[in-house]
């Protein structure tokens, strides 16, 4: 029989089908977590990780896709509700695409063995989640083809999302940077090609690497390529990320549920209430709070204000690096005829912070209907120009099509 943990009561369902079909293989060698989001949850076995793992991606509708690996530091955790005791737990999150549903497995360490093997080979992509893991809390996943950090330089001390790091600045000792720190610091990110598995030279060649950034099509200085060349042709790509990494989740655990709707804003500082409504809503699904209709209905309004002022920006900035300067011009004056919506019904522009649990901060004030219907007017009949001066503009045709092939390395994949 399936071992069920009433972890938070669940009305009764019918068991999903994936909990059976694990059943009917590996009948006793697991628990099952009923939790708020009703994604079906299992605790595996460190020893019988791999093999559930490539058992749910051959299943007859497979879960294809590894959606998300991560962990979680529990040794503080107090009320385990008959769950596996756990100090560092690892999850993994998968979908089926047939079966449109999802699955979560999860795997209990204790503090003085944070082993795992990789799930490199069932899912390629689960090199940079991987990485990521032991990165922020030291997990070490055996068999990683190259488990080094991802976020954070390579002389970085410490792993963050342990929770006997630091989580305020004021807690660590001053900074200093000298020029000693500086040239040891600026050492650490000179490429190395050996420490990916790469030749300097081949039998009748010598390769360049060539650095390309840090660099981001928006927002300069967030993502760095180094590619290795052969003459003209690319040979290898290794992307290097981390540059704009900032450590939301570390600074949410010194903060109240209420006082870190306002790093949500920064997470896509464009984005605005759009970060905030997914935060808020897991805490109202963990807390079993309904908000009203009349809420959820501007909370969508808003949130799409947002999404149209984000989308309005990244064309026109993006054509402005091509090289066309005409439609941010365009792109800004629409933005300012949204934002003037979004500063009536908040108070801000940007970073509002106007989304709260259970709601919004307040009611629509009056006129917000004649503002909107201004703003709605106006943009439809804006698209045209948008296509015009955008997306047929010459100048990004002629620098973004047919320009060069991108063959994706083995590095890009995540192999």
């Amino acid at each position: 029989m399936v071992t069920v943990v009433e972890n938070i009561d669940p009305n009764i369902k019918p068991v999903p089908a994936v909990i059976t079909e694990l059943e009917q293989k590996y009948a006793g060698k697991f628990v099952v977590q009923h939790t708020v989001d009703e994604i079906p949850t299992v605790w595996v076995a460190r020893a019988d990780l791999l093999d559930i793992l490539l058992y749910l991606r051959k299943l007859p509708q497979p879960y294809v896709m590894l959606f998300d690996l991560s962990a979680i530091d529990e040794r503080l955790r107090q009320h385990r509700q008959g769950l596996p005791d756990s100090d560092f737990t690892v999850f993994y999150h998968l979908m089926s695409l047939e079966r449109n549903s999802d699955v979560r497995i999860k795997v209990a360490l204790s503090e003085d063995d944070v082993n795992v093997p990789s799930a490199t080979q069932i899912w390629p992509n689960a090199n940079w989640y991987e990485r990521e893991v032991w990165d922020m809390f030291g997990i070490v996943f055996t068999g990683h083809p190259h488990l080094t950090r991802i976020l954070l330089p390579k002389y970085w001390e410490g792993h963050p999302l342990r929770k006997e790091y630091h989580a305020r600045a004021t807690e660590f000792t001053p900074y200093f940077l000298n020029t000693a720190k500086q040239q040891y610091e600026q050492e650490n990110l000179r490429f190395v090609p050996e420490e990916w598995g790469m030749k300097r030279s081949g039998r009748d060649e010598d390769f360049m690497f060539l650095n390309i950034g840090p660099n981001h099509p928006s927002a300069h200085g967030a993502f760095r390529l180094v590619l290795q060349l052969d003459g003209e042709e690319v040979v290898d790509c290794i992307p290097d990320i981390g540059y704009h990494h900032r450590g939301a989740e570390k600074m949410a655990e010194r903060q109240t549920w209420h006082s870190f709707i306002p790093y949500t804003d920064r997470i896509d500082y464009l984005g605005g209430v759009m970060n905030e409504l997914p935060y808020i809503m897991s805490v109202e699904k963990l807390a079993g709070i309904t908000i009203p209709p009349r809420a959820e209905t501007i909370r969508v309004m808003m949130s799409e204000f947002f999404r149209i002022t984000n989308n309005l920006l990244f064309v026109g900035t993006f054509i402005q690096d091509a090289g066309g300067m005409t439609p941010v011009f365009y792109m800004f004056t629409d933005r300012q005829k949204a934002y003037d919506v979004i500063e009536a019904v908040t108070g801000y522009r940007m970073h509002p912070a106007w989304f709260r649990i259970g709601g919004t901060a307040a009611d629509l004030p009056r006129g917000w209907q004649r503002l909107v219907r201004e703003f709605l007017d106006w943009m439809p009949k804006r698209l045209d120009e948008y296509v015009k001066a955008a997306l047929q503009n010459s100048v990004l045709k002629g620098r973004t099509q047919g320009v060069a092939q991108i063959m994706l390395s083995k590095h890009l994949l995540g192999a």
